[in-house]
């Protein structure tokens, strides 16, 4: 992870080794808060402090906006974007209620955690030690590792034995190495010093923990009985509302009013003043071809991130109706729609069953179809390939049901296809800043958001429950002539019910889960660590293809 430029100061009201007093005359030592990772060995590698610091402002702004602006209920969306802190971790997202991070393009989930330092700490002042990794990278050591080696570092000694903390690994601080005990192998290592940490809230505010208890500071101080047993001791309460947000380098305080009509965004107001080496100065403002992409009014007032060009709120009740409405027509209706029966069946094989098209279909006792006979061959009427109807019939039932077919051999599609992706929300924004390989343009950003719910009758588990994991996915186009094309098809997909589906994770394995459907999105802004972001010549190519695959093509939106 790249490290921050320190900044003048700690964004802390109170001087490092200060206290606070306390309830009955207590004192509270000042503490910072560090954000960590958990690793495959389950050691607890730290955040930077500028990525401890976006976290926490992000949850300090959550509760100040939730559901304000809208006159709706509140705003359930708690997941947090890694990418805007450091571009490194663009794939990254928290959630904070499984307190889990979620890498979007392989689905990876590893546990974090937030816990409090003292302030007067080397680490809370951003200074990590760190060693070189086998992917040529760097790993930061945990959190009393980095103490210790900073405390020998101070105090001008040649070398640390890491032995004490369970580490078979003598760390020479002049060669800046780490020698392993037993085979005598090296790494190198270096010192990081970063962002400091942001300062801990107050005695009274809360903080967030996972598992059965807890013996933070706060909890301890507040607590004469020792660790908190429930969970819920650290939840999002009225305590919150009256946070201070933190100010610093690359950090706004909150807005004081939100947008009428503008959708909770849990990022800071204003992207970080610089992004690896791209600069954000300045207030975002739609780019000059946005107005070209969307029919609707945008918002005419900037947020100082972006301006919400067409929220797109999902296929409401009108579309699940329609594919509802599909489930109830007879299934041999639809094959009579599109399929002309023919008598003379040619000398070739059906592609579905493999048997010959003058024997009965293979499907034969299979389906319960008594209007269609075993041996009863069709054409289709646009494309003209043959197929036994019965087969077209259980190929239809083994799909959505949606009143639509596809022809096995050309994918031609009849009718209009519909998904069963659930019920969720759409946004898409206009950003000045270009993508990689497309300098001569801006960058449009959408945001789909689908909250976990309940299967319905088109969903492998109908009545069961699903779950929702990553989102909100964050995903960039350029606002070219192209990009745009590609934006409104996606919209129409959006609406057929076609971007995401309920399913299995191919990555994770977790069934009954929102997964992605088929259309690639690009997830990453300025990096492609993951392969899902630019440049990538092809892909915009490449989408259309897919986006016509799942029958939503340009005359889609022409017929409109």
């Amino acid at each position: 992870m790249a490290a921050a430029p320190a900044p003048g100061g700690s964004g802390s009201a109170s001087s490092p080794g200060s206290q606070v007093p306390g309830p009955a005359g207590r004192q509270f030592q000042p503490m910072v808060v560090v954000w960590e990772w958990q690793d495959d060995l389950g050691h607890w590698r730290p955040y930077s402090g500028q990525v401890s610091g976006y976290i926490e402002q992000c949850l300090h702004l959550q509760p100040q906006l939730r559901g304000r602006g809208t006159g709706g209920p509140p705003n359930t969306s708690t997941s947090i974007s890694l990418g805007y802190a450091d571009p490194s971790l663009a794939p990254y997202i928290i959630d904070i209620p499984s307190m889990k991070q979620f890498r979007q393009d392989t689905g990876k989930m590893r546990c974090v955690r937030q816990t409090l330092l003292p302030q007067s700490s080397a680490v809370a002042r951003g200074v990590t030690w760190e060693w070189a990794n086998d992917q040529g990278g760097w790993t930061p050591y945990e959190i009393n590792v980095s103490m210790l080696l900073e405390n020998s570092y101070q105090s001008r000694q040649q070398g640390a034995d890491l032995g004490q903390l369970g580490h078979n690994y003598l760390v020479d601080l002049t060669a800046l190495a780490q020698i392993n005990k037993a085979t005598s192998f090296r790494r190198q290592v270096r010192r990081q010093v970063s962002a400091p940490y942001p300062p801990a809230p107050g005695p009274t505010a809360s903080v967030i923990h996972s598992g059965p208890a807890c013996s933070c500071q706060q909890c301890l101080a507040n607590s004469a009985t020792g660790p908190i047993m429930s969970r819920t001791r650290h939840s999002f309460g009225q305590a919150q509302m009256s946070r201070p947000v933190l100010h610093g380098p690359s950090r706004t305080s909150a807005p004081t009013a939100v947008q009428s009509g503008a959708s909770y965004s849990p990022y800071p107001t204003k992207r970080p003043l610089s992004v690896g080496s791209a600069a954000w100065g300045g207030p975002w403002l739609p780019a000059a071809s946005a107005g070209t992409f969307t029919a609707a009014a945008q918002s005419a007032v900037s947020n100082g991130l972006s301006v919400a060009s067409v929220p797109v709120q999902l296929n409401g009740p009108g579309n699940l109706n329609s594919a509802l409405a599909a489930l109830a027509q007879k299934p041999e209706e639809v094959i009579r729609k599109y399929m002309e029966k023919i008598e003379v069946p040619p000398e070739e094989d059906c592609m579905i069953c493999m048997e010959r098209l003058c024997s009965p279909s293979g499907y034969d006792g299979v389906s319960g179809s008594q209007a269609i006979a075993p041996s009863a061959v069709g054409k289709f009427t646009k494309c003209g390939h043959v197929f036994h109807l019965l087969c077209m019939l259980a190929m239809y039932d083994n799909g959505t049901k949606d009143g639509s077919l596809q022809c096995p051999s050309c994918k031609t599609i009849y009718g209009e296809k519909t998904g069963t992706q659930p019920k969720g929300k759409m946004d898409i924004y206009s950003i000045p800043q270009s993508l990689p390989g497309h300098p001569d343009c801006g960058t449009i950003q959408i945001i789909y958001n689908i909250p976990p719910g309940v299967q319905g009758p088109e969903h492998p588990n109908p009545g069961q429950p699903f779950s929702s994991r990553g989102f909100p996915r964050h995903c960039y186009l350029p606002d070219s002539d192209q990009g745009r094309k590609v934006l409104k098809l996606l919209k129409l997909a959006w609406n057929r019910r076609l971007i995401f589906t309920v399913g299995t994770s191919s990555t994770t394995g977790e069934p009954d889960t929102v997964v992605w459907n088929e259309i690639h999105h690009k997830t990453e802004m300025l990096s492609n660590v993951s392969g899902h972001g630019y440049p990538d010549p092809n892909y915009l190519d490449n989408v259309l293809a897919e986006l016509a695959s799942q029958g939503v093509t340009e005359e889609c939106v022409n017929g409109q």
